[in-house]
């Protein structure tokens, strides 16, 4: 197995939402925690960058990043070899 360690962040303001959807599953939790995507008038595309959101809802960018790239890591998925 081989683990990949990186001191830089995972999220950043290029990213779109679809993208941050896709790396990790707790941040559909963070753009909700900032009432974003829950309803109709607070709904957010998933081509959307994170800076277009953060610009477009008046939500300071680095509150946004912050909250991303504190998720805690995933595990890696182990996947077991049949016999």
């Amino acid at each position: 197995m081989v683990a990949v360690s990186t001191d830089s962040p995972i999220f950043n303001q290029s990213l779109t939402v679809g993208e941050a959807f896709a790396l990790h599953p707790g941040a559909r939790a963070v753009f909700a925690n900032f009432h974003l995507g829950g309803c109709a008038h607070c709904a957010i595309s998933e081509f959307e960058t994170i800076e277009q959101v953060s610009e477009g809802y008046g939500i300071p960018l680095s509150m946004i990043l912050d909250a991303l790239n504190a998720l805690p890591p995933m595990e890696p998925a182990t996947v077991q070899k049949a016999s």
